[in-house]
């Protein structure tokens, strides 16, 4: 019996501008993974990042993948979450799927879920972990940015390049990402000084294992989910603890998923951020569309690499516009 489709899958490096620095390590290359879903000589596509924080690597997720391809290539009606994909394995096969069905049915993607044309989206520019003098000429180099976004977590000096970065940009909006490097206790004693200095969100400030002290603790400013938060039933043991998720296509195993967790946070009255990992335009556009009513948008990672993927999502004061067809969706 021949095959209704044909699947490809490819690990691809895509080389950073700097080091990108959290304070669990850093990177030098964005390692992607493509998948490329052809039916009648229409081609769908889609890209993920593997995170070694969730036992992900390149060849696991490949490999993940290939498990599937019988099914994929002959069963039409095959979904991601129908195969059981999660993570960056399943945000491949389930951007690859629905880009493959827009561009078969003539439809676009906002079209194919039954929501409104996407609209551009105000985006953070990510300032990585370094020196606070470092941090501040980072922050003052996107002055087109209303709205940036700290790595932090190391506790030391992350006060010192919260200000530094303030004096640098008093201008700005600033949102922080602790990537699990701070205690409850932490940040209950940086609240204030992060309250001072104009700070609105802190991303993950606990360990996802160890966040149950932020449960009803009082403070000056908003706590969202990261690591703790990765598909919709989630959300529910996360009430009381934040103020908002972070929905990521990558963890939230695609677009699919990822309009779930949007559901299943406003139906808990939780706040929505829209994030990414590292990527190039092809792994941001169906994120554009997930984007739509968040709070807060990080959609920046192709502004880190040193070249992007063409055709590429257009960044324009501060702003990413919704895709061409012909990259995504």
């Amino acid at each position: 019996m021949t095959p209704l489709r044909s699947m490809t899958v490819e690990i691809q490096h895509w080389p950073l501008i700097k080091p990108f620095v959290i304070s669990r390590g850093a990177d030098l290359t964005a390692t992607v993974v493509v998948v490329c879903i052809e039916e009648n000589g229409v081609r769908g596509w889609g890209e993920s990042t593997p995170y070694p924080r969730y036992s992900e690597t390149a060849e696991s997720v490949m490999a993940d993948i290939e498990a599937c391809r019988e099914a994929i290539e002959y069963d039409p009606a095959m979904t991601a979450s129908r195969l059981g994909l999660l993570g960056a394995a399943g945000n491949a096969v389930d951007c690859a799927l629905v880009d493959l069905a827009c561009k078969l049915q003539g439809v676009r993607a906002y079209e194919l879920f039954r929501r409104p044309p996407p609209e551009a989206v105000q985006t953070t520019a990510t300032i990585v972990l370094d020196t606070p003098a470092i941090m501040a000429a980072d922050a003052a180099g996107y002055a087109g940015f209303p709205l940036i976004k700290l790595k932090l977590g190391t506790g030391d000096e992350d006060m010192e390049r919260v200000k530094a970065v303030r004096r640098a940009r008093p201008d700005a909006r600033i949102i922080c990402d602790a990537n699990e490097g701070w205690s409850a206790d932490k940040l209950d004693n940086y609240a204030g000084t992060l309250a001072k200095f104009g700070v609105e969100m802190v991303e993950q400030p606990c360990h996802a294992d160890d966040d149950e002290g932020l449960r009803h603790l009082k403070l000056p400013i908003l706590i969202c989910a990261d690591e703790s938060c990765h598909v919709a039933a989630d959300v529910e043991g996360l009430v009381d603890k934040y103020d908002l998720i972070n929905i990521k296509l990558d963890k939230a195993g695609g677009i699919s998923g990822a309009l779930e967790l949007g559901w299943a946070a406003e139906m808990h009255e939780m706040g929505v951020m829209l994030g990414c990992m590292l990527g190039t335009s092809l792994a941001m556009a169906p994120g554009v569309l997930a984007a739509q009513g968040a709070r807060y948008v990080d959609l920046d990672g192709p502004l880190a690499l040193t070249r992007d993927r063409q055709p590429s999502l257009t960044f324009r004061d501060g702003q990413v516009f919704p895709s061409d067809p012909e990259l995504w969706g």
